[in-house]
């Protein structure tokens, strides 16, 4: 008999194509896979319904939100149900007309929709140019019931934060899931790729220290142009460099892909292990939640 705290996670790395149908088709079929290989809990990628369109600005791809439920979700919950596993459904939602939300859907192994976190932090970059069609969540840092525990999940840039991370571990998240959408400016890749990588992973790697909690991160594969039904961006695109993976309550990364292709991650994880790192170090313990209090500010300006 399987131990209530100990088991398994599956992480979708995708590419994305310029097919929306396809590439729902696509993910609905990893996410059986993942079930047939003992995962529970399952988290697909950011915005993988469709090529990652954020590269320009076009008002015509507001179009391509939908609303929960909606089409996509629907789909998910249905694989969800069938075999009986808990899915993270990333998703571009309609709110209303004008708001939209870049926002995960938490599926249940019913079918039924658990509830959803809505990106919090929304950057603004070259060929990241989210603000134009995201508003900020507003629905705070939720968690969620999984088997044996629960779960948080947190939306790509929100990464960068170590807010997010540790007030979803401290309403109960012994599991973290990022799912991401990142890559290299071609033109940068040469001079700044690694150095880019290393960041990312281990700005990640110490929300998993920090907190003593798992941390999942499933990000997209493939050279992009944003390509939708034959719509693509102008420019050199993004090499989104895959490298999902899992760490474990202290840090360690204990399952890794590649950056090159689509793969299906499964880890185990065991929650007792959050207990025993917790035991040994107390961060939480220690917290001086007494002296925190100029965290709330924007900056605190020198006298």
């Amino acid at each position: 008999m399987a131990h209530p705290k100990k088991f398994r996670i599956g992480l979708i790395q995708m590419s994305s194509g310029p097919d929306p149908d396809a590439n729902v088709a696509k993910a609905t079929e990893r996410v059986a896979d993942a079930a047939s290989q003992g995962a529970s809990v399952i988290c697909l990628p950011e915005l993988f319904r469709t090529q990652y369109f954020c590269q320009r600005e076009d008002h015509a791809l507001f179009d391509e939100a939908e609303s929960i439920p909606g089409p996509t979700v629907d789909r998910l919950a249905a694989v969800a149900k069938a075999h009986r596993v808990t899915v993270f459904v990333p998703i571009f939602e309609r709110r209303s007309a004008g708001v939209y939300h870049n926002t995960t859907v938490v599926v249940g192994p019913e079918g039924e929709i658990l509830g959803r976190y809505r990106k919090m932090h929304i950057p603004d970059d070259p060929l990241y140019y989210e603000k134009f069609y995201f508003a900020p969540g507003d629905l705070g840092f939720p968690t969620f019931p999984v088997p044996g525990g629960r779960a948080g999940v947190l939306i790509c840039w929100d990464k960068w934060y170590p807010e997010p991370a540790r007030i979803e571990a401290l309403s109960g998240a012994e599991l973290l899931f990022y799912p991401t959408a990142i890559g290299w400016h071609p033109a940068e890749k040469e001079e700044f790729g690694a150095a880019q990588h290393d960041a990312w992973e281990t700005i990640q790697r110490a929300h998993a220290i920090a907190n003593g909690i798992y941390v999942a991160v499933p990000n997209r594969v493939g050279h992009e142009h944003g390509e939708i039904r034959g719509n693509r961006a102008e420019g050199p695109g993004i090499e989104f460099w895959g490298g999902s993976f899992v760490a474990d309550p202290f840090g360690r990364v204990i399952a890794k892909a590649s950056h090159d292709r689509e793969e299906l991650l499964v880890a185990e994880v065991d929650l007792h292990e959050v207990e025993t790192i917790r035991r040994f170090w107390p961060f939480l313990r220690d917290r001086r939640v007494d002296a925190y209090g100029a965290i709330t500010h924007r900056f605190i300006d020198p006298p």
